[in-house]
């Protein structure tokens, strides 16, 4: 079913097969929902959602109005926690087992999380505290060793120099049969072993972290052996204390072209199930903005040896891995761990290095505090290169990129823009290079707008718009991929008789003063367009600007997204549901100016 779904509609793919077998065994054997398993990030959570009342409705997984594609409290209560951003659920788990005892109670209490998601820094903050605390939980690390792109970093290394140290099991139990045939001195034997177990497991086996860290180590077994899964999680589910079993799987399990593609498999778009082959438009589509990005990022790198490109773990979701095949030294996949890609890129800034940090805008919040205090404060030149920007689709509200421009341009030194297209996105990130300060630059999920490039990149003076039509009725400002939209919008009242001024403010921080002041004088009707949170966007920086500027009575509308959060669907559904596109601009601005000027009339 999960195959055949996702072939038609997309969805996450791979680590779902993979997981079949391990949601089985733990269902059967636990009592859910009482017994309580709390699921890392939630790509994985397919067959979970089958075997737990939703399969009549899992057709319309990540569909507008259907079932999520990630765990959620509030479609069931088998989902335990909420989650979209890896490495949570060890914290989770644990803060829920402390929770049972405090209530006095005695249910199981379960994380499932993927080797990916072990080196994520929650997750490891989370095994300290475990291993602190030795409250009786369990975790099941899900070892397929990917996580969206191939796992990187000392973990990774560490958890396979575990299964090349499968022999040490085997040694073990062998000892142990041994041991147990010798008459009269067997239980003796065993005591002396146990020393000796220790020392031999330190010198054969590097598993031993875990246990140091005062967690009951099992494994590594074959996450698909059925049989095998059901005896382990039955013989140790009471063990009273925190307890680690490993388990090994196969990304894209069952389904051979998703096993042969572990990286595609991990979301994919529409495909032909014999043949694997991904269903293409059918007609001619521009490139992607990140794509965009990538070619321009080559062509900067080659210009300028200091240029060096980090991401989390997404070196394929921005692009980065095509930087990777020509400057291979200049590229670093640090994992899923934002934090430390921030304060990496810092360091490096300091040394002279010109660093560009791609990550998803909705990733980007994990090191807010990050970005204060390792680069802001210091006004380090890192570029922030924020793939998603915006209403990101079908994964719902912990993907949506729509409170980067609340969230940065809080900070002084901090510049940020946002390209009305895939031509201007260019001339962007040349300039971002160029700033000398802290620069973020926010681009939308998909397809460029298909205009004509210009033949070469340009600097862009910062801080300063563009003016994109003139009008009298009324000016929107609008900032990133709702220019186009605003444009067309405007040409749509125009053909009604009202004319509208359209300006491309290009940057959220700092604003065109000379515009501001040119559009927003005493009276006039400003309309402000972003496709993110209204609250802190790039409308109240525009209302902010005008009152510390001493503009007043000018009349606002912002359109935008409202105090809530965007669930998921298609992006042209979720656009329209806020009038971020050319007919809800318009009638929007349609709105506001006859109901503004009936009340000047009134007024008067």
């Amino acid at each position: 079913m999960i195959i055949d779904t996702v072939s038609r509609i997309g969805g996450h793919f791979g680590g779902n097969l993979g997981i079949v077998e391990l949601t089985l065994a733990l269902h059967y054997i636990l009592d859910t929902p009482r017994d309580q398993i709390v699921f890392d990030t939630g790509h994985q959570s397919y067959p979970h959602k089958l075997i737990t009342g939703r399969r009549d409705t899992f057709h319309t997984i990540r569909q507008h109005n259907g079932i999520s594609g990630f765990c959620k409290r509030e479609e069931s209560e088998y989902d335990v926690f909420n989650a979209g951003h890896a490495s949570t659920s060890i914290s989770a788990a644990l803060g829920i087992a402390v929770g049972r005892d405090f209530r006095n109670e005695d249910y199981h209490v379960v994380a499932v999380i993927g080797d990916g998601a072990l080196s994520g820094g929650l997750a490891l903050e989370g095994l300290n505290q475990v291993g602190h605390l030795k409250r009786k939980m369990m975790i099941v690390l899900n070892d397929n060793d990917m996580s969206i792109s191939t796992n990187v970093g000392a973990m990774s290394g560490y958890l396979n120099s575990i299964i090349k140290g499968q022999r040490y099991n085997q040694l073990k139990d062998l000892a142990k049969g041994v041991m147990d045939r010798i008459p009269l001195v067997g239980g003796k034997l065993h005591e002396v072993a146990h020393d000796v177990e220790h020392l031999l497991k330190n010198m054969v086996v590097p598993g031993t972290l875990f246990e140091e860290l005062g967690i009951k180590y099992l494994g590594p077994y074959d996450g698909h052996d059925l049989p095998a899964l059901l005896e382990i999680i039955e013989k140790n589910k009471d063990y009273n204390g925190p307890i680690l079993i490993h388990v090994i799987t196969k990304k894209g399990k069952g389904y051979e072209h998703a096993e042969n593609k572990p990286i595609w498999s991990h979301g994919v778009t529409p495909f032909d199930i014999p043949s694997g082959e991904v269903k293409k438009p059918s007609t001619p589509q521009p490139p992607s903005y990140t794509g965009m990005f990538a070619d321009t990022l080559i062509e900067l790198g080659k210009r300028d040896p200091k240029i060096v490109a980090i991401t989390g773990a997404m070196p394929e979701g921005t692009g980065l891995d095509k930087f990777a095949k020509v400057f291979p030294d200049r590229m670093f996949d640090v994992g899923i761990a934002e934090e430390h890609a921030v304060t990496f890129a810092g360091g490096m800034a300091t040394q002279g290095m010109k660093p560009i940090a791609a990550i998803y805008s909705t990733f980007l919040q994990r090191a807010f505090d990050e970005v204060f205090h390792d680069v802001a404060i210091m006004d380090l030149p890192v570029v922030f290169a924020l793939d998603r920007a915006g209403i990101a689709g079908q994964d719902g509200p912990t993907h949506h990129g729509i409170y980067d421009m609340a969230y940065l341009r809080v900070f002084p030194n901090m510049i940020c823009m946002a390209p009305k297209d895939e031509n201007e996105l260019r001339h962007m990130l040349k300039t971002a290079f160029e700033t000398g300060h802290p620069t973020s630059l926010r681009y939308p999920r998909g397809n460029g707008m298909g205009v004509k490039l210009d033949p070469e990149l340009l600097s862009l003076p910062v801080g300063k718009g563009e003016v994109m039509r003139e009008g009298d009725a009324a000016t929107i400002f609008a900032i990133g991929n709702e220019v186009w939209p605003a444009v067309h919008a405007a040409e749509m009242l125009a053909a009604e008789g009202m004319e509208v001024a359209v300006v491309n403010g290009r940057f959220i921080k700092p604003l065109d003063d000379e515009l501001i002041r040119r559009f927003c004088k005493p009276g006039t009707k400003v309309i402000t367009v972003e496709e993110g949170s209204l609250a802190g966007g790039f409308g109240s920086a525009v209302m902010e600007r005008c009152e510390e500027l001493g503009l007043a009575n000018v009349q606002f509308h912002r359109i935008g997204i409202p105090d809530e959060y965007v669930h998921h669907g298609a992006q042209d559904v979720l656009r329209a549901q806020y009038d971020l596109h050319a007919e809800g601009i318009a009638k929007r601005v349609r709105e506001f100016v006859n109901v503004a000027a009936f009340s000047s009339a009134a007024a008067r």
